[in-house]
């Protein structure tokens, strides 16, 4: 028992002289220092809320962007109803086309070999007899020339021997003297924009068969042999 009082006595000596020594040293003074130093403080500049300022109805005011995507090209600001206006145009000429081919279809005729035969016989005979001295040709029609993509092609050496070397507009004209003007693509040799006009104000049909004469530079005189002649005879 005397033993123990012994140590808490030389124990509670011991803290004492602890406590001297740190007041003679300040090291509690520094501790609370330190303390206060580690402790963050609060920025003047957060505590200041920013006010909100309501934007105007009506107001354009820019939108704020990176450095990045402001140096790119403004993009262009597009309207339900302007894309739709498009896309339904898009669509009718889509139809129209559709309608259009459908309709060719339906309506196509399909010459036998017989009338086709018999309006190349006799195109070429009417060939032989012009006697104008100018360059001729002969071109049955098949179903690609009169429905469908309508897409005339000449023969290759008559292009090469009397038709210009760059596209030009060429003109048709009937037996009638009505004229019409189609463009002749040097390249392919051939008849494209104007030719669809021609065949269906002419009513071309599959086995018809045409006489190109050449009468100037850029003027056909075009004859047309009906493949329904041979059942008419």
């Amino acid at each position: 028992m005397a033993g123990a009082i012994a140590y808490e006595e030389q124990r509670r000596r011991q803290v004492e002289e602890n406590k001297r020594k740190l007041e003679e040293l300040k090291l509690h003074h520094l501790s609370a220092a330190v303390r206060e130093a580690a402790t963050p403080k609060p920025s003047p500049t957060k505590s200041l809320k920013r006010k909100r300022v309501p934007r105007e109805a009506g107001e354009d005011t820019p939108i704020r962007r990176s450095g990045r995507v402001a140096s790119l090209p403004e993009q262009p600001k597009y309207r339900f109803e302007d894309v739709f206006h498009v896309l339904e145009k898009k669509i009718r000429r889509g139809r129209r086309t559709t309608t259009s081919t459908r309709s060719d279809l339906i309506n196509r005729v399909y010459a036998t070999d017989k009338a086709r035969e018999y309006a190349t016989t006799m195109a070429e005979e009417l060939q032989a007899k012009l006697g104008s001295g100018y360059p001729s040709f002969v071109k049955p029609m098949t179903q690609s020339h009169v429905t469908g993509g309508f897409w005339l092609g000449l023969p290759l050496p008559f292009c090469r021997k009397h038709l210009p070397k760059r596209d030009e507009r060429l003109t048709l004209k009937d037996e009638q003297g009505v004229e019409s003007e189609t463009l002749y693509l040097a390249l392919k040799n051939g008849l494209s924009a104007g030719w669809r006009g021609f065949a269906i104000q002419h009513n071309l049909v599959d086995g018809d068969c045409l006489v190109f004469e050449l009468i100037n530079r850029t003027t056909f005189k075009v004859y047309i042999i009906r493949q329904s002649s041979y059942y008419e005879r």
